[in-house]
C-alpha cells in the first residue's frame, strides 16, 4: 500500500511497514513544517493513505471533502516505546485491506471505520 506518513509518526514505525512491503512517504524527512491542508493535499494528489496521530485531520478531511480514492488512519495507541509502537502499527494495517476510501481509527482494542465520501457534516 501506499501511506504517507505525518509528521509525528514514529520513524520505526515508518521503516516498519517498509519493511513490509510498503511504498511510505514521511513528512518528517520529505517535507517538515507544512501545514496539516498541506499534509492533506499531498496525500490526495500521490493517492495515499495518511498515516497519523494527529486528531484534527478527521475534522480536516471531513470539511474538505477528501475523495474517497484516499483515506486517513489515525492511530491512538499508548506504548512504551517507538519500537511497541511500529509493531501496533503493522499489526493493525496487515489486518485490513480496505483502508482506502475511510477515515479509520485504531485504539488499542478496535477499529473504527468511516467512509469519506458518504460523510455528511
Amino acid at each position: 500500500m501506499r501511506f504517507l506518513a505525518n509528521e509525528n509518526f514514529p520513524f520505526d514505525a515508518v521503516e516498519s511497514l517498509r519493511q513490509q512491503g510498503h511504498d511510505v512517504v514521511w513528512i518528517r524527512t520529505d517535507s517538515p513544517g507544512i501545514s496539516d491542508p498541506e499534509v492533506l493535499s499531498r496525500a490526495q494528489v500521490e493517492t495515499r493513505i495518511l498515516i497519523t496521530f494527529d486528531k484534527d485531520f478527521g475534522e480536516l478531511a471531513f470539511r474538505s471533502k477528501l475523495p474517497a480514492g484516499t483515506g486517513i488512519i489515525l492511530f491512538r495507541l499508548k506504548a512504551s516505546s517507538s519500537k511497541v509502537i511500529a509493531e501496533k502499527v503493522t499489526t493493525a494495517i496487515s489486518l485490513r485491506d480496505d483502508w482506502v476510501g475511510h477515515f479509520s481509527v485504531i485504539e488499542e482494542d478496535k477499529i473504527r471505520m468511516r467512509l469519506l465520501s458518504s460523510t455528511k457534516l
